[in-house]
């Protein structure tokens, strides 16, 4: 018997181990078969998608400067954000919100309009830029003139001289006196303040139509009637009553970096903002660029993708 004995216990462990071994198998099957995740969604051609933006020059004098934005910390944030000359603050916390854009050349002319948002076409370079993006991914797109804003508009460039002369007896009428001095009295002998460069302006004579002035800088008077310093570099007198020299303290260094600003009710390509864009002192001129700030420019749009609409 012991004979018997001793063969019927391998094959019955044989048999619980092949029925425990099948168990083991049919479990790890299941554990290692999930359910498959959805498609993730992403930003295609002809979508609607809602986006936030740090909008950056790419090249140029202004390289790594904001010159607009969605996100409110970012326009709060001019440490790690410095900002354009020309940069605009948006009125309050509130209208910073992201942008919403249709994936496209074109929309309608009022907008798609999905949950009360209107999505607007916007550059080529900024919509093809987002094209297989995920929504909380972020990408950086750089974008040259030609799928941005374009070139810059040449009649919107003006050239002006570096040392110029103005005279130094002026004649105006009295509505001319009224409009350049506005509330201020016309008495013979008064000394009155240049309203543009802020030198002393001696009123000299006055009849019924017209007034006579008298400019009484001296040599050396600074003054930055337009966003620079401009110097007096000469007085001459003659028999017409001489000229005055003026010399804008402009470097080639400071092309691109320096915002300028016209007198009062002045303008050019319908602003009396500009940028001194470039600094020619072999020729003695330099240029006043009344352009966006973004025409001609190479951009770099960081974009996040906050939701996204496929069309239905």
């Amino acid at each position: 018997m012991p004979t018997s004995r001793s063969l019927w216990v391998p094959i019955l462990v044989a048999v619980v181990l092949i029925v425990a071994g099948v168990a083991a198998a049919g479990y790890v099957y299941a554990k290692n078969r999930p359910p498959s995740p959805a498609p993730l969604l992403t930003i295609q051609k002809g979508y609607n998608a809602t986006v936030n933006y740090i909008g950056e020059f790419a090249t140029g004098p202004q390289a790594g400067r904001v010159f607009d934005t969605s996100i409110y910390a970012v326009a709060l944030n001019n440490l790690t954000y410095p900002k354009s000359l020309l940069y605009q603050p948006r009125a309050n916390e509130s209208a910073y919100t992201p942008l919403a854009v249709h994936v496209g050349p074109t929309a309608p002319s009022g907008g798609y309009v999905i949950n009360n948002l209107s999505f607007i076409t916007v550059i080529p370079g900024f919509w093809q830029g987002i094209i297989g993006l995920s929504g909380n991914r972020t990408v950086t797109v750089i974008i040259p003139p030609s799928l941005g804003y374009g070139p810059l508009n040449p009649s919107c460039l003006v050239t002006q001289p570096l040392t110029y002369t103005m005279p130094t007896v002026v004649t105006l009428s009295r509505a001319q006196f009224a409009t350049q001095y506005p509330g201020v009295p016309i008495t013979v002998g008064s000394t009155l303040s240049q309203p543009i460069y802020g030198w002393p302006v001696l009123l000299f004579s006055a009849n019924a139509t017209s007034v006579v002035l008298v400019n009484q800088p001296g040599v050396g008077f600074v003054s930055s009637p337009f966003g620079w310093p401009v110097e007096v570099t000469n007085v001459t007198q003659g028999p017409s009553g001489g000229n005055l020299t003026l010399h804008n303290e402009l470097s080639v260094t400071q092309a691109g970096l320096v915002k300028g600003n016209l007198p009062t009710n002045q303008t050019v390509c319908h602003t009396g903002t500009f940028v001194v864009s470039s600094v020619n002192l072999a020729s003695g001129t330099f240029t006043e660029n009344f352009n966006s700030q973004v025409a001609g420019a190479t951009l770099k749009f960081i974009i996040t993708a906050v939701d996204i609409f496929p069309p239905k």
